[in-house]
């Protein structure tokens, strides 16, 4: 690979495994040497484990520690497990605070101590301080690297301090204009900085508006507030309003790629973090219990389709359209479901707007109902020519449909209120109600109807 060409990660992939396979690490290890950490991370969660060890053997040293920052938690734990105590320390010490902090935890207690013994005054006083918040809250997410100024200075001191730098933070779209005891005033955006006059003072030109955050708010919202204002960067301040640190748009992307990942892994049963190479029986006992879990409710659907046993043993037909009726109503709930949660998730459904989204999806429900109602009447009655089992499916179908939406919208609402992340078992939920109503509308009309 040419320097400085990037391949697109399929290609990455498949060129890697070829070197592994063939047994030239030297190779191996060149291409590592022209990748990015993220993308080096990106390659070994896409081998199996066997490769995976050999593939880690010919990353840089120099590159180890933020790789290991970047990949999921199992493919890291995956990889710490084979890495000798004395590497991983090495690696530690290039990782930045707030990566640190969530690689220690699942470290052994000696090798934890030996990362914190290695470190330099500086760099371990950053650790334990962002050890000490919350996992999941800013100040778990935030960075202590920030350039901070006093607003009684000009603007050209600022720019000649700026030059003593040998390098800036990345992300570094602003200066934290800050107080005598660091309280927080402001912000000096870079392009006001660069074109404002240089005898200017920076407290007339900083902005006292600008957004903050608190260690203690989750990072969902700091997500959302980053999504809403398009931030670049925010100031992290303590409950005196001191300037602790700074969270940049490159950490938030994470935080919404991870809850992305979440909410798709949830809906299917499984741990966001859960390796794709993982081991096969850690991986079915983690599928197994949801696999139970639909099992009752697939007979709970079975027994109500027991109980009109002799309706279908005189009426084949209705056997044959039975799943129709259910799998419609299924697909209607499901995209009232996802529409639910990603309201819930962004924060755009409350109790002063539940009513209305109720009522809309019911109205939706009942016009999708008569539509599709008539389309499927016409065509059961084409197939076999019975107007009485034309009606009825058109009329469970419009039943069905209705209860869908109603409940696409009622059950993640119920589940948020217990305290239940409705993206882990909305769907199974969900899924057992329009198949009982669908079947009972439908077989329950047929009984009373055809019998």
């Amino acid at each position: 690979m040419e320097p400085g060409k990037e391949l697109p990660s399929e290609s990455i992939v498949e060129q890697a495994l070829a070197e592994l396979e063939a047994g030239r690490y030297e190779e191996m290890h060149r291409l590592m040497q022209e990748m990015h950490p993220a993308e080096i991370a990106h390659l070994l969660e896409g081998l199996p484990p066997s490769l995976r060890t050999d593939a880690w053997e010919q990353v840089p040293i120099e590159l180890e520690g933020e790789t290991i920052a970047f990949l999921h938690d199992e493919a890291r734990n995956s990889i710490l497990e084979r890495m000798e105590s004395e590497e991983i320390v090495a690696a530690a010490e290039s990782m930045e605070a707030e990566d640190l902090a969530e690689v220690i935890e699942v470290l052994p207690e000696d090798i934890s101590d030996s990362i914190m013994q290695s470190l330099d005054d500086d760099h371990r006083k950053r650790l334990e301080e962002v050890q000490s918040f919350e996992e999941d809250t800013a100040g778990r997410l935030m960075s202590t690297d920030v350039i901070s100024v006093r607003e009684q200075v000009s603007l050209s001191a600022v720019l000649r301090w700026l030059r003593w730098h040998a390098a800036l933070p990345q992300h570094t779209d602003a200066l934290m204009v800050i107080g005598d005891n660091r309280e927080y005033r402001g912000k000096l955006d870079m392009s006001d900085l660069v074109t404002g006059d240089p005898e200017s003072l920076v407290r007339d030109v900083m902005h006292t508006d600008s957004e903050v955050l608190t260690t203690d708010m989750p990072v969902t919202d700091v997500a959302k507030l980053f999504e809403r204002r398009d931030l670049l960067s925010v100031a992290v301040i303590d409950e005196q309003g001191c300037l602790l640190g700074r969270i940049t748009i490159d950490d938030v992307v994470d935080v919404i790629r991870e809850e992305a990942d979440r909410v798709v892994m949830n809906s299917a049963g499984l741990d966001q973090e859960e390796d794709l190479f993982a081991p096969v029986l850690p991986s079915a006992k983690r599928r197994g219990l949801w696999l139970g879990i639909n099992l009752i409710t697939v007979f709970l659907a079975a027994w109500v389709i027991g109980q009109f046993e002799e309706v279908l043993d005189k009426i084949v037909a209705l056997a044959v359209l039975m799943p129709v009726v259910a799998s419609m109503g299924g697909i209607a709930g499901s995209q009232t479901l996802t529409l639910t949660i990603r309201g819930l998730a962004l924060d755009q459904i409350h109790h002063s707007n539940i009513r209305w989204l109720a009522s809309k999806e019911l109205f939706v429900g009942l016009l999708n109902g008569m539509v599709w109602a008539l389309v499927v009447s016409l065509v059961a009655y084409l197939w076999f020519r019975d107007e009485g089992i034309a009606f009825i499916i058109g009329l469970a179908m419009a039943l069905n449909l209705i209860a869908a939406g109603i409940s696409g919208v009622m059950i993640p609402m119920l589940l948020d209120k217990m305290g239940i992340d409705p993206a882990l078992s909305a769907a199974v939920i969900l899924t057992t109600v329009t198949d009982i109503i669908g079947f009972l509308s439908f077989l329950g009309l047929a009984s009373v109807f055809l019998l």
